[in-house]
């Protein structure tokens, strides 16, 4: 009877070394899954505050043109792309242009 008693014994031994690995190795990989998902939403919230920041500047630009539209002014607005943009100037403008910075 002492032998039955001793298996007995050693397999609830056994049964609760696995029980207890089984749960320390479910709240492991809970830990690294939170972990993770914690590391994916700081990225992602850096890029939606990255999206807004373009819409604002995006809106900015669209304001300017509806403004620009409106008044019927495409003659200055042509002038100050062909300007900025486009690098071109008057007949009889002449810039300068500091070469000693590269």
């Amino acid at each position: 009877m002492a032998a039955g008693r001793v298996r007995k014994l050693k397999k609830r031994g056994l049964f609760r070394l696995i029980s207890v690995l089984v749960i320390a190795a479910v709240i492991i990989s809970c830990i690294v899954s939170f972990i993770i998902t914690q590391s994916n939403l700081s990225e992602m919230q850096a890029e939606l505050q990255s999206i807004q920041n373009k819409t604002e500047e995006v809106e900015a630009e669209n304001i300017e043109l509806q403004r620009i539209l409106e008044d019927d002014d495409m003659n200055a607005y042509m002038e100050k792309i062909a300007i900025e943009e486009m690098n071109y100037a008057y007949p009889n403008e002449r810039r300068y242009y500091d070469t000693s910075r590269n």
